[in-house]
Parts: structure tokens; C-alpha cells; sequence
């Protein structure tokens, strides 16, 4: 099998940029996969290439957790990334895809246009939205700017809340993992990607923490939301190309 090469460069830019963004790799990797896998295949390439981003955001950003949070959120976020993963199965690809596009517009023009949205940093609101990016990250492959979104309301000191983004996340795809093995998303091609995708990972994140040192986040974000945005048209134009 040939390696994609601008495929894993493609990659690498995601993790540096959701590194950077605070929205997670996922949100520009699986719009991105899909130019060059089926949506299946990216979905278990994802699950894969987010266990190594997000054990070296865990290392790299060891500067503490907040146990609430990893309850709150943690929990209803791998109770419905399981829901999530098992029913994207039974939705046709195509279908799937056109809901990732529209809600890749809809989430960056609603950042981009209510810059200062916050949630109440309540119980019931840290539930909710782990049930949400849990869902989302099952059944499209990216639900963390649903879940950064949410913890934006606690106020968490930065390196605080990217390794506390991270180990929720880590815990979504270790349990996703085992739902696409079981779907046949992950099989020999995505396998063959592993080793890269794991060091793409590592490499990626440390890449993203050292830029983010003279970035100021809320610059970078704005630069995020509208590329999210551009991916999100891209691929609903594909999409109509293609229908």
C-alpha cells in the first residue's frame, strides 16, 4: 500500500492548529481524511491518531486536572461516544458527511459571530455538554469544540484546561476505538497509518505547545474558526459536486 505523504503532512498541520485553536486536532482531520479515505476509515483513523495527541497533551500539559470536570463532562462523553459510534454504523456515509459539513459552518460562524458565548459554569451544564461532544465525537468523528466550548464557563488556567480537554478525550477514544474495531472501520489500511499517526501526534502537539507560547490564543482562535469554517464549505461543496 502507498503512503499518502501529503495526507500525514495534512495531519500534522491539524494537530499543530488544534493544539493552538484549544478545538482539537479532529475537527480539521476528519474533514480533511475525508478528501482521501471514506468516511468510515477516517473515523477509525481518528480514534487512533487522538489516543497518541492525547497522551502527549496529558504529558506535556501536566500541570494539573480538575477532578469536577472529569466527572461532569468525562462520564456522559463516553457513555454517548459509545451511542454515538454504534449509530453512525446504521446512517449512510454520504448523509454523514453533509451533517459534518453543515455542522462545521454552523459551530465556526456561531463562534465567529458570538465571540463572547459562554455557558454558566453549572453541573447541569457540564453534563450536557459531555453528552453533546460525546455524541458528536461517536457519530461524526469531532466533538471537541462542543466540549472546549463547555469548559470555557469554569475559567480553568490554560495549561489546567488542556490537560483536562485532553484526558476526557483520551478517554472518548479509547472507548470509541473498540466500537469502530467492532464496526470494521479500523482493518489493514488503517493499521498501516498507526506508527505514522502516533508519532504525527507527539510531534504535532509539542510543535502546537511551544507556538502557543508566542500566539495570543484569541488571535489563533479566530484564525481556527475560519479555517473550520472554509473546511466546512469545502466539503459540502464535494459533497453536491459529488451527488
Amino acid at each position: 500500500m502507498n503512503i499518502r505523504v501529503i495526507f500525514l503532512l495534512l495531519a500534522l498541520v491539524a494537530e499543530i492548529i488544534g493544539t493552538i485553536g484549544g478545538f482539537g486536532s479532529s475537527v480539521f482531520f476528519v474533514p480533511l481524511g475525508n478528501f482521501y479515505f471514506d468516511f468510515y476509515s477516517v473515523l477509525g483513523m481518528t480514534a487512533i491518531f487522538h489516543l497518541s495527541s492525547n497522551l502527549s497533551k496529558v504529558f506535556l500539559f501536566k500541570k494539573g486536572l480538575d477532578k469536577r470536570l472529569l466527572l461532569y463532562i468525562g462520564a456522559p462523553s463516553v457513555a454517548f461516544v459509545i451511542l454515538g459510534g454504534y449509530l453512525s454504523k446504521m446512517v449512510n456515509s454520504f448523509w454523514l458527511e453533509v451533517f459534518l459539513g453543515v455542522f462545521l459552518v454552523a459551530l465556526s460562524l456561531l463562534f465567529l459571530i458570538k465571540n463572547t458565548l459562554t455557558f454558566k459554569p453549572t453541573n447541569r451544564n457540564a453534563i450536557a455538554g459531555g453528552t453533546l461532544s460525546g455524541f458528536s465525537a461517536g457519530l461524526l468523528g469531532t466533538g471537541g469544540a462542543i466540549r472546549g466550548l463547555t469548559m470555557a464557563a469554569f475559567n480553568l488556567e490554560k495549561n489546567v484546561f488542556i490537560a483536562t480537554s485532553a484526558f476526557i478525550d483520551l478517554l472518548i477514544d479509547f472507548s470509541r476505538t473498540f466500537v469502530y474495531y467492532d464496526n470494521g472501520y479500523i482493518q489493514k489500511q488503517e493499521l498501516t497509518y498507526l506508527p505514522f499517526l502516533f508519532v504525527i501526534g507527539f510531534v504535532g502537539t509539542y510543535i502546537g505547545k511551544f507556538i502557543l507560547n508566542y500566539i495570543p490564543q484569541d488571535r489563533f482562535r479566530k484564525i481556527s474558526l475560519s479555517l473550520i469554517l472554509l473546511i466546512g464549505l469545502v466539503t459540502i461543496i464535494k459533497l453536491l459536486l459529488n451527488f
